[in-house]
């Protein structure tokens, strides 16, 4: 399993045995570089611990705990919490993990972030349980039992799944507390400078690390404002953040980024590729990804095409993902007028995450050892951003337009060119180009009467020839999985 996790992990890599359980580790070296080695362990070597992502406000754990840190690690402050306070105590962390912990005395704890944006799948057979990072990391006879680890849960061998955060309770925040219930033509000042406020914190919170972090720039607001808040903090240190874009050539996404990277100062990366290059590429994305849904495929092929350039350049990078999410940016948002229908769909497609834009997000990155980061979805912007009325999400009708998130076009107004700030929202996969260059060839592949009979008997059943094509793909690739256990669909193809 751990050979199957490579690409995962290349720096090093580790394993212990811990009373019945085993744990093994691929490390891909970002925190405390010399001295994380995992599995970690307490002082008295009793009990062990393997993570996959980062802690972001482990300083301040660390500082709380009754025992002395071995290492600088982030990941190494969840072993001394939950040693000291238990499983429950995670609800204290803020970041994106994964996590197993063992204990020579049988102990055992195994844990996803709240939002899960790390990646846990795990199976259980004849009384064992495995636990892995992604699908192809589980034996064939294994595969058919595979479940997805839920996001915000813990599970242990004696209390089984408990839920320790929810999306669905977060608190309200004071800064949109009595706002209006229909929003003025301008956004009061105070809203405006806290959501300021919170993504530029998310995104410093997300700067962390003893490695070079670059920005994922498409050109769209969301990875605009990202790349916008990261340069201004790599200037206070004397340096410029790496930014990269991707598309075919002359597509809208290219030209939007190269704007905002002039505007920025940002030391600019491009990756140009062909219609032919999208197709070719298309077995090994659907095996990184472990998904055939067609929306995530034109998207992962440009973004997988990108991590591969990004990762000779750094090995951690920021994304957009999760405003659109949080501030009602899809098209299909749009028609909806009532506001409590919005904040439910928001909440839904929040908590949909995990194993659809989050997981192209990770495995198409962590195929080139690269780290994805995801500001928008740090704990305190989900706050803001599912607190804020809905009412002032929806698009309101002429004359006195607002455009999808327009507080945040507001907020973050005179930091970019008006002409990004403003720009109408496109789906990655079309403003790179890669639905043009993948959608008909291949629907191409697949006649109708395939489409029909895969109708008839698959689960779940493929809606168009293109997704029948991706699923072909990936069926070669993961024998035995069960699609519908694992695998999220957007509500439409």
């Amino acid at each position: 399993m751990l050979t199957c996790l490579r690409h995962r992990g290349p720096d090093d890599w580790g394993t212990v045995q811990a009373g019945p359980s085993w744990l093994g580790h691929r490390r891909l070296s970002i925190v405390d570089v010399d001295g994380g080695h995992q599995p970690l362990s307490t002082a008295d070597g009793t009990l062990h611990m393997v993570g996959n992502g980062e802690i972001y406000n482990h300083a301040e754990i660390r500082a709380g705990l009754a025992a002395s840190c071995r290492s600088d690690s982030d990941n190494e402050v969840a072993l001394h919490l939950v040693d000291e306070r238990g499983p429950g105590a995670l609800s204290t962390l803020r970041g994106m993990y994964a996590m197993a912990i063992a204990g020579e005395d049988g102990r055992f704890v195994a844990a996803r972030d709240p939002v899960g944006i790390k990646p846990l799948y795990w199976a259980r057979q004849d009384g064992a349980v495995r636990f892995a990072s992604e699908l192809g990391a589980f034996p064939v006879r294994w595969r058919p039992s595979v479940d997805v680890f839920p996001p915000g849960h813990y599970w242990t061998p004696h209390s089984g799944l408990v839920e320790f955060a929810s999306l669905e309770r977060v608190e309200p925040v004071p800064a949109v507390s009595g706002l209006p219930r229909v929003p003025p033509p301008s956004s009061p000042p105070a809203l405006l400078a806290a959501v300021r406020q919170v993504i530029v914190t998310a995104v410093e919170r997300r700067m962390m690390g003893d490695v070079p972090v670059g920005v994922f720039l498409s050109g769209g607001l969301d990875s605009s404002l990202v790349a916008a808040v990261a340069a201004r903090h790599a200037a206070r240190e004397g340096a410029r953040v790496p930014t990269f874009a991707v598309g075919t050539a002359g597509s809208p996404d290219l030209a939007a980024a190269r704007l905002v990277a002039e505007h920025l100062g940002t030391d600019h990366h491009e990756r140009v590729f062909t219609a032919d290059e999208a197709v070719a590429v298309l077995p090994e994305v659907i095996g990184a990804m472990e998904s055939y849904e067609p929306s995530l495929v034109r998207s992962a092929v440009p973004n997988y095409l990108l991590a591969e350039l990004a990762s000779r350049h750094v090995k951690v990078v920021l994304t957009g993902e999760g405003a659109d999410e949080l501030f009602a940016g899809y098209e299909y948002l749009r028609a909806m007028t009532d506001a409590g229908d919005l904040h439910a769909e928001l909440v839904r497609t929040v908590a949909g995450l995990h194993n659809l834009n989050l997981q192209r997000c990770d495995r198409v990155t962590m195929a080139h050892s690269l780290e994805a980061r995801v500001p928008f979805l740090d704990l305190d912007v989900i706050a803001l951003g599912l607190s804020l009325p809905a009412a002032w999400k929806l698009p309101a009708s002429e004359p006195r337009r607002r455009m999808e998130k327009h507080v945040l076009r507001e907020a973050f107004s005179d930091w970019l060119p008006a002409e990004i700030v403003w720009r109408e929202k496109l789906q990655f996969g079309d403003g790179s180009g890669a639905t043009v260059a993948l959608g008909d060839r291949m629907s191409a592949t697949v006649g109708e009467a395939d489409l029909l009979g895969g109708q008839a008997t698959l689960v779940p059943p493929p809606r168009t020839r293109e997704e029948l094509a991706y699923r072909r793909l990936f069926e070669a690739r993961f024998e035995g999985v069960v699609a519908d256990r694992v695998l999220g669909r957007f509500a439409t193809a």
